[in-house]
């Protein structure tokens, strides 16, 4: 069941688009996250939502009903926004019934309401409490309550965590997800962090300047990004992106790295004229290295050691270094020479619109030109 629908939605401020063409639909249930860099129009589309801003075109439908003129608390949504914005006089119980107050709900009802909010967020024994006494989670958790306590047919987050230290957000993201497994409604979560995306969101929503990058599954989004913007976007560290030119166009490419050299890959450009630039790319944990002889391969020009693993940074004469994540017992060391060794079923190939070449699910055997992209010596800079 579809249970939030906008179509082609468009938000302007004077000259200037905020929003773009927007269209999506969210089923019941799900947990969505918008994602992006700051100024895509994330935090505008959750605001159209709540209906705390006005659309310009298109439609907004909840449950099938237009709603693009709808008062907020007509909408059946509840907001949770990066401020806590708590009655620091009020008791926990009081911030948390406000609402419900000013709905005019009756006392009892109230009262179970709270009560219920309460103990769902383990807030049940801090009810006295005034906001000066609680945690930053736990100041977080009260306004989750507040939205709550009301019922709203969807919730709407708007960076909630972006004010708590980092042990605090992972604390928190935790409590987010067990809370939606346990409410089991349909959450709107709006972050710039990719983190934060990645562990809570069914779906996830990529916008850039005001558009739909991309929708899908943190899976799908990571592992077969639509373009070059989500690739870069998740993950951490980013994608490597290795410049390129097609050599040769069609159904497999035959593609020219100032680093890998000349190398055929199972990707479409048959659409593409000879000579196009591309971009080739690769994930550092699809990057493992081995010993190269001297004077030959790429130079290791930095390592940072992170306990658990390694990441080795390599100089590849372009403006940032291709970055490999390495087991810490490899023990690589800055002007170490090494060769790539590359995973081909996850590298990308992207033309120079910035959108995905089309894969085909060819293996290395049958490429073109007896090119495997397993073993690759590359060349000496």
């Amino acid at each position: 069941m579809i249970k939030l629908k906008l179509d082609n939605v468009n938000k302007q401020l004077g000259d200037a688009r905020i929003l773009r063409d927007v269209s999506l639909e969210i089923a019941a249930g799900e947990f969505v996250v918008f994602v992006g860099p700051s100024g895509c129009g994330k935090s505008t589309l959750l605001r159209l939502i709540a209906g705390l801003d006005s659309i310009c075109g298109g439609d907004l439908l909840i449950d099938g009903r237009r709603v693009n003129d709808l008062e907020p608390r007509e909408r059946g949504v509840g907001m949770v926004f990066q401020s806590y914005a708590l009655y620091p006089h009020m008791s926990v119980y009081d911030n948390i019934s406000f609402g419900l107050k000013l709905a005019k709900t009756e006392k009892s009802s109230l009262r179970e309401r709270v009560l219920k909010t309460a103990q769902i967020l383990q807030l049940d024994k801090l009810l006295q409490r005034k906001p000066k006494e609680l945690s930053g989670g736990q100041r977080q958790r009260v306004a989750m309550g507040r939205a709550m306590a009301r019922e709203p047919d969807i919730l709407l987050f708007d960076e909630p965590l972006s004010n708590l230290d980092a042990s605090l957000r992972v604390q928190m993201r935790n409590e987010i997800a067990r809370l939606h497994d346990r409410l089991g409604s349909t959450m709107i979560y709006v972050t710039h962090d990719q983190v934060e995306a990645m562990t809570l969101a069914d779906k996830i929503v990529v916008l850039n300047g005001g558009r739909v990058e991309q929708v899908g599954s943190p899976r799908e989004l990571y592992e077969r990004p639509a373009s070059r913007f989500v690739a870069g976007f998740l993950g951490s560290p980013k994608m490597n992106f290795l410049a390129a030119r097609l050599h040769a166009p069609g159904e497999n490419s035959l593609v020219d790295t100032p680093v890998l050299g000349m190398t055929a890959l199972p990707f479409d450009s048959s659409n593409l004229a000879a000579g196009t630039l591309l971009s080739l790319g690769v994930r550092p944990e699809h990057i493992s290295l081995k010993a190269a002889e001297a004077a030959a391969g790429i130079v290791v020009t930095g390592v940072e050691y992170l306990g658990s693993e390694t990441y080795v940074h390599l100089e590849t004469g372009q403006d940032e270094p291709l970055i490999c994540r390495c087991e810490v017992s490899a023990g690589w060391q800055a002007g170490d020479r090494v060769e790539l060794q590359l995973d081909l079923d996850n590298l990308h190939l992207f033309d120079d619109d910035g959108a995905a070449l089309k894969r085909h699910p060819h293996t290395v055997e049958n490429l073109p030109n007896d090119v495997s992209l397993h073993s690759v010596r590359a060349r000496a800079l």
